[in-house]
């Protein structure tokens, strides 16, 4: 054979190989997000999907078994829905009542998700205040303040 065909028959092969290494990877990031609600009301349906969910964490309901390494625990949504959740993994460092929960997995029985993650977020602690309260001049003293250098 010739030498460019050898070069384009390597080049065809590794394109294939690319090509089929991304197809691949593909399906486990490309789950749906759905309300609480939504897949409450259709679990059977979403059972085999990679769902991505959210909600409010009911603290009473945390259970962490170390030995396992399993936790439990109820999340619910503004229409009062509740869900188990189930994740043999790590609890997350800000586990707490008012967090809420990012959950990625798929539903299981009844009113049960099976997570794969769980991340939390607390908007409440970042969010920045109402600019009604804003005062300009406050905030000019504030940037013009010198920092005390003690020596």
């Amino acid at each position: 054979m010739k030498k460019n065909t050898i070069v384009m028959l390597g080049g065809f092969i590794i394109a294939g190989a690319i090509v089929f290494l991304l197809m691949a990877a593909t399906p486990g990031s490309s789950g749906i997000e759905l309300k609480m609600k939504d897949l409450l009301a259709n679990q059977e349906k979403h059972k085999d999907d990679f769902v991505t969910v959210e909600g409010l964490l009911i603290e009473d309901s945390i259970n962490w078994n170390a030995d396992k390494i399993e936790l439990k625990f109820d999340v619910k949504d503004n229409e009062g829905n509740i869900m188990h959740v189930v994740h043999n993994g790590v609890k997350p460092d800000n586990f707490s009542e008012g967090v809420i929960v990012i959950l990625q997995g798929a539903p299981t029985k009844r009113d049960t998700f099976q997570a794969e993650t769980v991340k939390t977020r607390c908007p409440s602690k970042y969010e920045g205040e109402d600019m009604e309260n804003y005062d300009p001049e406050a905030h000019k003293e504030k940037l013009n303040k010198k920092p005390s250098t003690e020596e």
